[in-house]
């Protein structure tokens, strides 16, 4: 793959448009590479101060100084990119590769799960965390399990298994991930950033309270228009109770999106202009 092919007419396509696929988008694009996103109709996006999937719902947004837009289509996509913006796409199944041949396709869409990825589908072809075989299903899988291995590029192999059990932020793992006590619309009481005391009711679930578990700040909330399940991550709250937080990347989104980064120089470096393996 030469330069040419990464910085000319082939975007690199992510799958998905929250926090970590946004990391991920944000920093390539800060690297100068064009991106393009796709997402659900409805994304269960709860960090959406700093996920480009609020594009879906607001028809444009900004993560940290970098402007994203809801595309109608890949002409309107390709608009935007001219203008320097990161278009979002409609596009759970990712069609658009077929007109975009983007050559670069990043697999973010974190379910755990290969959904339909194949090393066919990009001459790189890029994974975040649990769910892929490197050499299989894509040519690199990025380690997205908080620790040492955080953002390393696995070039054969698989990345650590799903712990089922949310990364430790602020002391806390479980407890400060907020879930649907019933099906429905979530109404949130406060605004994403806002501090919160233990015990207070955070939003509300038809009659039902959702209350915050410990003091801190709450660090995102899933759209008001978006019904959930029972059980369903809903909110994450922030015990360091630092509001910035709520609107920059975190670390672990830098940390993912540099492993990114190295893979698709990596791989321009180690293969030159020739074909990609498929």
């Amino acid at each position: 793959m030469n330069q040419r092919s990464i910085h000319g007419d082939q975007p690199i396509l992510i799958r998905g448009a929250g926090d970590l696929a946004s990391g991920v988008a944000w920093r390539l694009h800060r690297c100068g590479f064009s991106v393009v996103m796709t997402e659900l109709a409805e994304p269960l996006v709860v960090r959406r101060t700093v996920s480009f999937a609020e594009a879906v719902f607001a028809g444009e947004t900004f993560v940290q100084g970098t402007l994203a837009r809801r595309a109608a289509n890949v002409g309107e996509a390709r608009d935007w990119l001219a203008e320097g913006v990161i278009p979002v796409l409609v596009d759970p199944l990712t069609v658009c590769r077929h007109d975009l041949q983007p050559a670069v396709l990043v697999d973010a869409i974190m379910a755990k799960v290969n959904t339909g990825t194949a090393m066919g589908d990009a001459p790189l072809v890029i994974a975040l965390g649990p769910g892929f075989v490197a050499g299989q299903d894509c040519h690199a899988v990025i380690e997205t399990n908080r620790g040492h291995d955080l953002g390393r590029v696995i070039w054969q192999g698989e990345a650590e298994p799903d712990t089922k059990t949310p990364g430790e932020v602020g002391g806390y793992r479980g407890a400060r991930v907020l879930r649907a006590p019933v099906d429905g619309l979530v109404h949130a009481l406060v605004p994403i950033g806002s501090s919160v005391a233990e015990g207070q009711v955070i939003a509300r679930m038809q009659d039902l309270p959702v209350v915050a578990p410990f003091d801190g700040v709450l660090r995102g909330i899933v759209h008001p228009s978006v019904a959930v399940h029972t059980g369903m991550k809903i909110g994450d709250l922030d015990a360091r109770a630092e509001p910035r937080y709520c609107f920059t990347i975190s670390d672990k989104s830098l940390a993912i999106a540099g492993g990114v980064l190295e893979a698709i120089l990596t791989a321009r470096v180690e293969f030159g202009s020739r074909r990609l393996p498929a």
